[in-house]
């Protein structure tokens, strides 16, 4: 496809991850304003079927699959429908240059941390939804958005709600920033009854419909320690002033402390859409087809502090945020693994923080300056996770 693409009067739309929860998510929403949207491009790793249909259904000009292997069921799947197939990890940073008015970052993992460079380096809006490319490699890329003068917008429901409760305010009046957390599927259980979960059991997430990875990651609270170095890159008011509270109702999303003691908190009901809706509309607003919040069905709100004995996720992901340089992407990178592995019931659920805290410990390397550096980081962190898988007796 030419890369210097002329659209319409309507605002063009990348999604990277299309077939994925925040990707079926965001085209519901823009199949609601046709009128409003059309779609470049739409990208999923190894799913050739269902990212034609998505393509074909929305009238994307061009579909991309990762694994180059479904290359030939895309474009059989896509023959005279007019839609453009492409495949493999050039074609998916090629996919992010072609210069949307819009992307979508949802591509899950480290997998995601070149397309949504390519994104940001094109100057135009970029909806964040792979917290990774932050994690691993989050003073390249927001150096990325500045030089280009992109607009990154938060996706993730705790840093979409930041994001709105700054609305009129600045960071330099700025107390202190809380993330809030649902605490997961295992938030009342001890370890000993968690070290007898099973998979099936740790992606049925109590409040949000997520992909697997996502929803193992809740269960360790890695999600929140991931979100936490997150929210440092995008508010960047220290990371000793970002706090979690665990909240298992999931209607507050986040809150913002100001220094006259004044705390602003963005409620709604769980639903990804809706911090989608805001990043898709943004800087104004769009009808949503959430569920309207009803607090006195509710009822009540609860509210507790993370126990990182049982969760200790969060403690290697403070410690990690805190020393900076390369410690977040070897973390990313063995946390992915170890997911993976626990997915595939080759290690025990406890096993997964295991392996990330001797990934860690064990790393003595220097900080990335480029993104290559950062994937060298990645491959070697993998490599030496996956060793500690094999290690591991279920």
């Amino acid at each position: 496809m030419d890369r210097h693409i002329v659209t319409s009067s309507r605002r063009s739309i990348s999604i990277f991850g299309a077939t994925g929860s925040i990707g079926t998510s965001t085209l519901d929403l823009i199949a609601r304003a046709p009128d409003a949207y059309e779609l470049l491009v739409l990208t999923a790793n190894s799913d050739p079927q269902a990212l034609a249909q998505c393509a074909i259904a929305h009238g994307a000009r061009l579909a991309v699959i990762a694994d180059e292997a479904h290359y030939t069921s895309l474009k059989a799947a896509l023959a005279g429908s007019g839609v453009e197939a492409a495949a493999g990890p050039q074609a998916l940073v090629d996919a992010a240059s072609l210069g949307a008015d819009w992307t979508m970052a949802a591509i899950v993992g480290c997998a995601g941390l070149e397309p949504t460079l390519a994104a940001l380096e094109g100057g135009k809006t970029v909806a964040l939804a792979n917290k990774e490319s932050l994690v691993s490699a989050g003073g390249l890329m927001m150096e990325a958005a500045r030089a280009s003068g992109a607009t990154l917008l938060p996706v993730d429901s705790e840093h979409n709600a930041i994001f709105q409760c700054l609305a009129g305010g600045s960071l330099s009046q700025v107390r202190r920033i809380i993330l809030t957390a649902s605490g997961g599927p295992f938030r009342t259980m001890t370890l000993d009854e968690m070290a007898r979960v099973t998979p099936q059991q740790a992606v049925r997430h109590p409040n949000w419909s997520m992909g697997a990875k996502i929803s193992i990651d809740s269960a360790t609270m890695m999600n929140k320690g991931l979100e936490l170095i997150e929210a440092a890159h995008l508010f960047p008011v220290g990371i000793r002033n970002i706090e979690i509270l665990v909240h298992p109702q999931s209607v507050i999303h986040s809150m913002v402390e100001y220094q006259d003691r004044s705390t602003l908190a963005q409620l709604g009901s769980p639903d990804m859409r809706t911090p989608i809706a805001h990043a898709l509309a943004w800087p104004t607003r769009m009808e949503g087809p959430s569920a309207p919040l009803d607090l006195a069905s509710i009822g009540r709100l609860d509210f507790e502090q993370p126990d990182e004995a049982r969760f200790p996720a969060l403690r290697l992901a403070r410690a990690a945020g805190e020393a900076g340089g390369a410690l977040p992407a070897v973390m990313n990178a063995a946390n992915e693994i170890a997911v993976a592995a626990f997915l595939d019931g080759r290690i025990g659920f406890l096993d997964i923080a295991a392996i990330v805290e001797r990934a860690v410990s064990g790393y003595s390397g220097t900080k990335p300056a480029t993104i290559a550096d950062v994937l060298e980081i990645d491959r070697e962190a993998r490599l030496s996770a996956l060793g500690m898988v094999e290690s591991v007796t279920v």
